[in-house]
């Protein structure tokens, strides 16, 4: 696979979030950007903190995530740790000291957004769960659209061990994930079960040994570049939406869908490569 040289940085936006164009020296990065092939790697660098998220990773995460989400180069996100850990939660540590210029976003604000970026970004967005996923690590987790986990990692709410209320998903989307029982003995016990326990759950889409995690993460976006980027970005749409309405409702949005993506050049181009017994050049519209 041909690799393109890391980006260090992110192009300055009007977004309240990211108002400050990102010049930061190696000691702030606490993020590495890779693109290989037409996947967007987004690997947290906060090793000894176990990849908890402070203000500054929060920030540089949205700006990663808007230039990815804006370039058509890029097909699928995937994020990643590196250590030990994918995500230990928020940084305990400033949210005990957190101060914050009046008018500016404070920490709960930045998760906020920028797993709504996750959520609702027109592309997939993938977890690649290295290690450790707690509380707000796993919040992430469940912003993401799949997940792929190595098997040595582990994955729990840990919020009740430190008298702190989730905030990003925890208690209103964890339920809706591996069902209610087992969401509040996550809960209310802060431990971690196995990424196999939470691929039995219905959270995790596949478990691999951890050598193996890269590679499998990597085969699997290469075929998701193949797809149409169109059908896709509806798929996610509507597929989210079902959760919050009636069958009938969500039958409707899917058909409107469909009747105006029989509009789109994606899906003429998909039925002429049928036809023609040829590869589809999709281009996203």
């Amino acid at each position: 696979m041909q690799r393109k040289s890391p980006q260090k940085t992110r192009r300055k936006t009007n977004n309240m979030y990211n108002s400050q164009e990102l010049r930061m020296s190696e000691a702030e990065q606490t993020l590495f950007v890779e693109r290989v092939d037409r996947t967007e790697w987004i690997s947290f660098q906060r090793t000894e903190q176990l990849n908890a998220m402070s203000t500054q990773m929060l920030r540089q995460m949205a700006a990663a995530l808007e230039s990815a989400l804006a370039d058509d180069a890029v097909r699928t996100i995937v994020l990643t740790g590196s250590g030990r850990a994918f995500c230990a939660g928020a940084d305990l540590k400033e949210v005990a000291g957190a101060k914050h210029a009046p008018g500016e976003p404070d920490l709960l604000d930045l998760v906020d957004h920028t797993f709504g970026l996750m959520r609702h970004g027109p592309k997939p967005v993938i977890a690649a769960v290295n290690g450790l996923a707690m509380a707000g690590g796993l919040e992430m987790v469940m912003a993401c659209d799949l997940v792929f986990a190595a098997e040595s990692a582990q994955l729990g709410d840990a919020h009740s061990n430190f008298g702190v209320f989730p905030g990003a998903g925890g208690a209103a989307i964890l339920p809706r994930r591996i069902g209610l029982n087992r969401a509040k003995y996550l809960l209310f016990s802060g431990e971690n079960v196995s990424a196999q326990d939470m691929m039995d759950w219905g959270l995790v889409n596949k478990v691999v040994a951890d050598e193996d995690l890269r590679e499998a993460v990597q085969s699997f976006t290469n075929r998701l570049a193949d797809k149409s980027p169109s059908v896709l970005r509806r798929m996610k749409t509507v597929a989210n939406r079902s959760l919050d309405v009636d069958e009938t409702a969500a039958l409707t949005e899917e058909m409107l869908n469909l009747r105006a993506h029989m509009r789109s050049w994606d899906m003429h181009e998909g039925l002429s490569a049928f036809n023609e017994k040829r590869k589809p050049q999709f281009r996203g519209y």
